[in-house]
């Protein structure tokens, strides 16, 4: 009987583990697999039970799991090297703001006393753009490429510095989200091309491939080519398969680069019961340093705000 309990304990804690190392998000693993950090910590209970029950093969599988799971996780949570770049200092925020609903004062604070050199924003409204401009934000972030559309369709890109090539990005997918972009000339260094990022929601099941196609969508990062920064709502975690496909086009998840890649970023913030999820995220050329990456709250949004610092190569 012991045994039977043991392998009943140790099967969805296994099951879960093959899914996120085959890449299986499908269908309803979609949305389970964004909480893999709370399995790994629930692998340990029956890990535990089958140690204190002394029954070998279901506690050998279990720490096998829980071994796998620690593998994929852990390394969001711990520092790795960066490129040795001299060149100068961006700060760039990222922020949905949940269909224009979002504290505007907190945005404007935030790139007041961070000094934000780009901000790009989800969710963008006309409405959230001009008490946006009322508070400040042209003066502090005089270029800009903004798409405002009621509801949540809307993007936009804001910057301290001149920009070009400015253009807006329509996604497939049911809400018809749009990315804004631009190229983003920072005195001292490459030019910079930076978009918003914002796929479609697998919020049910027959959205889930419009999330793939979304996310497939994304533009891949371009080694030998010029410099980019894709930071926005993604929908998605480190845990799906497709976002990792994104990341193997040569960008780094800026979070998870330097140690903070676990602090949720959506979830509970809009009084909703979902344990926090890092759906959110900043991600840089190899070639670009990580210094910091902070996240901060955003009322009457879902999504707190992504602070990355980071060190551009030297020009020329």
């Amino acid at each position: 009987m012991g045994t039977t309990i043991c392998w009943l304990a140790v099967a969805p804690g296994a099951g879960w583990a093959l899914a996120r190392v085959a890449g299986l998000d499908r269908g309803p693993l979609v949305q389970l697999l964004a909480f893999t950090p709370y399995a790994l910590l629930g692998s340990l209970v029956p890990l535990l039970l089958a140690l204190a029950l002394r029954r070998r093969w279901p506690a050998v599988v279990a720490a096998v799991v829980t071994m796998t799971l620690v593998a994929v996780v852990a390394p969001r949570a711990l520092p790795s090297a960066q490129p040795g770049v001299t060149g100068p200092t961006v700060r760039l925020l990222t922020a949905n703001l949940l269909a224009g609903a979002a504290d505007p004062a907190m945005v404007v604070d935030l790139v007041r006393t961070e000094r934000v050199d780009v901000l790009v924003v989800q969710e963008f409204t006309p409405s959230a753009q001009a008490e946006l401009d009322r508070l400040g934000l042209d003066r502090l972030l005089p270029y800009r490429h903004l798409n405002p559309v009621v509801g949540t369709p809307g993007s936009g890109l804001y910057a301290r510095h001149p920009i070009s090539g400015g253009g807006i990005r329509t996604l497939r997918g049911g809400f018809g989200f749009t990315q804004a972009y631009a190229t983003v000339a920072v005195p001292g260094a490459p030019e910079v091309r930076v978009e918003s990022a914002h796929p479609s929601a697998p919020y049910a099941l027959d959205q889930t491939g419009y999330w793939r196609a979304d996310l497939a969508a994304q533009p891949p990062a371009t080694p030998h080519g010029p410099l980019s920064i894709l930071a926005g709502d993604f929908n998605a975690t480190l845990d799906h398969a497709p976002l990792r496909a994104l990341l193997d086009t040569g960008y780094t998840d800026a979070a998870a680069s330097v140690g903070t890649g676990l602090s949720g970023t959506w979830g509970p913030y809009d009084g909703d019961l979902i344990p926090p999820v890092v759906i959110d995220h900043v991600l840089v050329d190899r070639r670009i340093a990580v210094h910091t990456v902070t996240v901060h709250p955003l009322p009457g949004s879902d999504h707190r705000m992504i602070l990355a610092e980071l060190r551009l190569p030297v020009s020329g």
